[in-house]
């Protein structure tokens, strides 16, 4: 499985992005999807996920501010991110814990 990030930029706070995490392979439809980010300096946190029935989880920061979605036909996971804030600058990166894949991060930088 090969996993290709994608969406990230630059923008104002307040402001929004979707990320996308284009995937390889048949199994896609049947994994759940992470989204992971690391800010300079700091360790690499869980921002949401989704399952392959479509459950989701959101870490507390971004809760009501993110969201997760899924396109098995495509085998692309998005993540819409609205209202960001400074805070959400980092690289971010999906991830198939099964199996341990990972994509090679999009930077998303949010200015004030």
């Amino acid at each position: 499985v090969q996993l290709q990030a994608s969406g990230g930029g630059l923008v104002q706070a307040g402001g929004s992005l979707r990320l996308s995490c284009a995937a390889s392979g048949s199994t896609f439809r049947a994994n759940t999807v992470h989204w992971y980010r690391q800010a300079p300096g700091k360790q690499r946190e869980l921002v949401a996920s989704i399952s392959s029935s479509g459950s989701t989880y959101y870490s507390y920061s971004v809760k009501g501010r993110f969201t997760i979605s899924r396109d098995n036909a495509k085998n692309t996971v998005y993540l819409q991110m609205n209202s960001l804030k400074p805070e959400d600058t980092a690289v971010y990166y999906c991830n198939i814990p099964q199996g341990n894949y990972w994509g090679q991060g999009t930077l998303v930088t949010v200015s004030s």
